[in-house]
Order: C-alpha cells, then sequence, then structure tokens
C-alpha cells in the first residue's frame, strides 16, 4: 500500500537530530510523500535544506502561517518570490486562527487573501489552517470564486455539512488526521459522511500523535493507523483507504 503525508513538519525542531531516521521510518511504513507545510521565513532556509536531502520524498510548501501574521505579514509576503522555483507543491499554510486573540485578525484576512490571489497566480492549490474563524473563512473563500481554488482544510475537524458547503466555492479536499483517534472526537463520526473521494491523510508531525501514541511526538510513520481507523469508520478496507487518499493528493497536489 502506498500512502502520502499531505501535512508535516519534519523540519521541526523536535526531529533536531535524527530527522534522516523518522523520515525513513515512514518510508518503511508505505508513507511515499511527506508534503512540508510552511510556517515563516523563520524556519524556510530549514525546511528547504531536508527537502534537498531527500528529493523524491519531500516536498515543499511556501506560505506564511496565520499564527505568524503579525503588522510586517506584507515584508514575510513578499520574501515568498525566491523560493518559488524549488518544487512547491502548495501556498500553505495559511489561512485564519482566532484562538489565540484577535489582536491581528485583520492583518490575517488581508494576508490570507493576497495568499489566495498568490496562489491563483502560481496556478497552486492552497493548504488551509482554520481554527475558530469559520464564518470569515467563508466569506473571503466566497468573495474569490472567481480565483477557481483548489486545496484543502487540513486538520479537519469539521462537519459533513461544511465539506457540502465548500463544494460549490472551488476543488476542495479535507485532511483527516490523528485526531479521528482521540476519544469523543467528533470528527470520528462526520468522516463517515465525507466523501472518500474528498479526504487526504496527514499527520501534523510532531503534533496530534495518533492513538495508541497519544502523548508522544507524532511522526508520518503513523499514517497507516490514520488509515486504519478511518477504514473502520467507514466500513472499507484500508487497501481501499489508501488507494483513494493516495490518488487525491496526487491528483491535487500534481505529484
Amino acid at each position: 500500500m502506498e500512502f502520502i503525508d499531505t501535512h508535516t513538519h519534519s523540519y521541526d525542531e523536535a526531529f533536531a537530530g535524527c530527522e534522516d531516521e523518522v523520515i525513513s521510518r515512514a518510508l518503511a511504513a508505505g508513507v511515499t510523500f511527506q508534503l512540508q507545510a510552511d510556517v515563516d521565513s523563520r524556519e524556510r532556509e530549514r525546511m528547504f535544506s531536508l527537502v534537498e536531502r531527500h528529493p523524491g520524498v519531500l516536498r515543499p510548501m511556501l506560505g506564511l502561517y496565520p499564527g505568524s501574521v503579525r503588522k510586517d505579514w506584507r515584508d514575510e509576503i513578499d520574501q515568498l518570490e525566491r523560493w518559488r522555483g524549488r518544487g512547491i507543491v502548495a501556498i500553505g499554510e495559511i489561512g485564519l486562527d482566532y484562538h489565540y486573540g484577535a489582536e491581528y485578525k485583520e492583518e490575517q484576512k488581508e494576508a490570507f487573501r493576497v495568499q489566495l490571489e498568490l496562489a491563483a497566480a502560481w496556478d497552486l492549490p492552497v493548504n488551509i489552517h482554520l481554527r475558530e474563524a469559520t464564518e470569515d473563512f467563508f466569506a473571503i473563500i466566497t468573495d474569490c470564486r472567481h480565483l477557481h481554488l483548489r486545496g484543502n482544510l487540513h486538520a479537519f475537524s469539521g462537519s459533513a455539512e461544511t465539506v457540502a458547503r465548500l463544494r460549490p466555492l472551488g476543488d476542495w479536499y479535507v485532511g483527516i488526521g490523528g485526531v479521528i483517534t482521540f476519544k469523543k472526537a467528533g470528527i470520528a463520526e462526520a468522516v463517515k459522511s465525507i466523501p472518500l473521494e474528498r479526504i487526504l491523510l496527514e499527520t501534523d508531525a510532531p503534533y496530534l500523535t495518533p492513538v495508541p501514541h497519544r502523548g508522544e511526538r507524532n511522526e508520518s510513520a503513523y499514517i497507516p493507523l490514520i488509515a486504519g481507523f478511518l477504514a473502520r469508520q467507514k466500513g472499507i478496507d484500508i487497501e481501499e483507504v489508501a488507494a483513494v487518499t493516495t490518488q487525491n493528493a496526487k491528483r491535487l497536489f500534481a505529484l
């Protein structure tokens, strides 16, 4: 079986000194591609350095994470151009996050819109981080329908109704990760009604580690655990989950 981790941070400091070992474990588990979500200029050099060591496995995204948006957000986005020719598969992770407060709410919305326009101009999908900002997200995405966007909502924990609401607004998928295995996680029930053809697999490593490793550092090698849980929830074989989600990822990210 082949799997693709569509959102991970293999370059994170949590993996310092053991990055190659962690990537090898993922390959041994059948995870053939590990897509690296960008955060901001402080971590970008480290990400690309690791990507260059594993060019056939790691593929980079490029973008300004909403939690990194400050008054200087335009300067951050201006820096993206110099990385454009480095095998970018998506603009991400970008989006809106009001969980820790709304101090930079307007800046986040502006930065999000500008990066959606950038994705359209560069003909790339977007990888979306969305937390406690659903209505603002839909307002912006609706206003940007003319851009003919495609992409995914990473670490999705919403409902089947949210997925249906997205369908008229572009070519959208949702990323399902370790949260699906958590006790009482609403997404575990919601995935039963979300078409497999709209689902991607991800870890968000080193975060959101699936059961039975919850509390430990997450890594891409745990993708089969997420796939297995998803298969049980949908009453299908893990082979079908692997085949369809892998095809979804290859199509969306042109892998």
